[in-house]
C-alpha cells in the first residue's frame, strides 16, 4: 500500500481484542476491513503476541484479506526488533526503548536495520503526553516539544538511508495537535523530506463530541495539504471508528470546501446548508466546514442547517453541534472535558461503559477535564491536561489521579467512581469546576 504524496487519504483503525485471542482478533480484523478500514493496528506487547500477530496475519492473507497489519509496541525495543519480521508495519516511540537516550539510540538503529531486512515500514508515534523529562526540561509540554522529539528520530532515520516511515504527532487537546504537526511539516519542508503524516486526535473519547474534536482537528490539517492516514479514535466498537473517518477522507479527496456550503454572511456571521444522509454525517462534516475556521480564530460565530431525506435537523441538534465544537476548538468552554482512550488489547476493564458511566455522574462539573485510561502503560501521561484521572492498572484494580499524581491506588472498579467523586468534592471543585471560595 501507497501512503502519501497524491495518494487518497487512508483510513486506519486499531483492534480492541487481545491479540492472543486469535478468533477473535481476526474476526475483528475482517470485520474492519469490510468497513473500509485500509490498515489495521494490533496491540503487540510481548514475544508472545508476536507469535500470535504472524497467525493473525496468515488467517487473514489465506482469507484473501490483504490488510496491512501494524504491531503497536510500547517499551520493548526487542519486541519491536522481532515484530518487524512479522508485521508490516510497526509503531514505536524510539524515546521509551530505554531509560537512557544513548541506548534508545543504539536500539533504534538496530531496529532500523531489522525493518529494512523485512521490508516493514515503522511509524514514529509521539504523543502530547509521552515527550520524557530531557525534552520537557527543554521545551516544554508544548507542540514545540513534540516537534522536537519527533525530528531527532527521523533524522537518524535519515542517516540510515531509511525512508520507509510514517510519522504522527497526537494530542487530546485540538489546537495542541494541529500546532504539533504544522511545525513538524514546516520543519520537514526545511530539510526537503516530506515523510507521511498520519492524523488523529487522540483520547477523543465518544459519541458525538469523539466525532466533531477528531473531524476539526483533521480537516484544520488536511485543509492545509497536511496529512495523509487518518484515525478517528473512538471509545466505542472499532468498527465504528470507519465511517466518520471515510466521511473526513471522502470531503477532502473530493476538495469540498467551506464555501460549498455557505448559503449567506448575515451581520458577518456566515451561515451554512447541508444535505446529509444522517446525524453523524452532519456533525462530522459541518466540523470539516467550520472546525479549521474557529481554530484559526477566522470566524467568532457562525449559524448553520441540515436536511435529512425526510426532515431537517431540529435546533436543539444544532444548537448542541454549535456547543460541542466551540468546546472541542476551545473557543467556548461549557462542558465538562474528557480524555478518554480508545481501548486496545491492553485495557482489562470494559471502558466504554465505565466511560459513559463517569460522563453521566460528572457531567454538571464544567471547567473540569476528566480522563478514562485503560492502562497504566499510557494512561499517566496521556492524560496529561486532564485535572483528574481514572486509570486501569491491571485487572480488577483502578488508580485515581489528581492531575499526575495517583492519590489512591489499587481501588476495586466498582468503588472507583465514587473515590473519584470524593476527591473532587474533597478539592472543594463546585458544579462550574472552580474552587469554593
Amino acid at each position: 500500500m501507497l501512503i502519501g504524496h497524491d495518494e487518497p487519504i487512508v483510513v486506519q483503525s486499531m483492534c480492541n481484542s487481545n491479540t492472543d485471542d486469535i478468533d477473535a482478533s481476526v474476526a475483528q480484523c475482517r470485520q474492519l476491513h469490510e468497513a473500509g478500514a485500509r490498515i489495521v493496528r494490533l496491540t503487540t506487547q510481548g514475544l508472545k503476541e508476536v507469535e500470535s500477530l504472524a497467525v493473525i496475519k496468515k488467517r487473514l492473507r489465506d482469507e484473501g484479506i490483504s490488510v496491512p497489519l501494524v504491531a503497536d509496541v510500547h517499551f520493548s525495543s526487542e519486541v519491536a526488533i522481532a515484530a518487524a519480521a512479522v508485521a508490516d508495519k510497526v509503531r514505536i516511540n524510539p524515546g521509551n526503548f530505554a531509560k537512557d537516550h544513548d541506548t534508545a539510540r543504539t536500539q533504534f538503529k538496530r531496529f532500523i536495520a531489522e525493518c529494512a531486512k523485512h521490508g516493514t515500514a515503522i511509524r514514529i508515534g509521539i504523543n502530547h503526553g509521552s515527550l520524557g523529562a530531557r525534552i520537557t526540561e527543554l521545551y516544554g509540554n508544548t507542540p514545540k516539544g513534540m516537534q522536537q522529539a519527533m525530528s531527532e528520530w527521523v533524522e537518524m532515520c535519515m542517516e540510515e538511508n531509511f525512508h520507509n516511515v510514517v510519522l504522527s504527532l497526537k494530542a487530546s487537546n485540538v489546537p495542541v495537535m494541529v500546532e504539533a504537526y504544522q511545525l513538524l511539516y514546516g520543519w520537514m519542508k526545511e530539510k526537503g523530506v516530506i515523510f507521511p503524516l498520519h492524523l488523529g486526535v487522540t483520547e477523543a473519547g465518544n459519541g458525538d463530541m469523539g466525532r466533531i474534536k477528531s473531524a476539526a482537528g483533521l480537516a484544520a490539517l488536511l485543509s492545509q495539504g497536511i496529512g495523509d492516514t487518518i484515525r478517528v479514535s473512538l471509545t466505542e466498537p472499532p468498527v465504528n471508528e470507519t465511517a466518520p473517518a471515510r466521511i473526513i477522507a471522502r470531503f477532502f479527496d473530493c476538495h469540498e470546501r467551506p464555501e460549498d456550503y455557505l448559503v449567506s454572511t448575515d451581520c458577518g456571521v456566515p451561515s451554512y446548508r447541508l444535505h446529509c444522509g444522517g446525524h453523524e454525517e452532519f456533525i462530522t462534516k459541518a466540523s470539516c466546514i467550520v472546525g479549521p475556521m474557529l481554530l484559526n480564530k477566522e470566524i467568532d460565530d457562525f449559524n448553520i442547517s441540515c436536511s435529512y431525506a425526510d426532515k431537517d435537523a431540529g435546533e436543539d441538534e444544532t444548537e448542541q453541534f454549535k456547543s460541542d465544537i466551540m468546546q472541542a476548538t476551545r473557543r467556548r468552554m461549557t462542558q465538562c472535558e474528557y480524555i478518554a482512550c480508545p481501548s486496545c488489547g491492553r485495557t482489562m476493564y470494559d471502558i466504554e461503559s465505565v466511560f459513559n458511566e463517569v460522563k453521566r455522574r460528572t457531567s454538571h462539573l464544567r471547567g473540569l477535564t476528566i480522563a478514562v485510561m485503560g492502562c497504566i502503560v499510557n494512561g499517566p501521561g496521556e492524560m496529561a491536561d486532564a485535572d483528574y484521572g481514572y486509570i486501569g492498572e491491571g485487572r480488577d484494580k483502578v488508580s485515581i489521579y489528581r492531575g499526575r499524581e495517583a492519590v489512591i491506588r489499587s481501588v476495586p472498579p466498582d468503588k472507583a467512581i465514587d473515590m473519584l467523586l470524593r476527591i473532587i468534592e474533597e478539592d472543594g471543585r463546585n458544579t462550574d469546576g472552580r474552587p469554593r471560595s
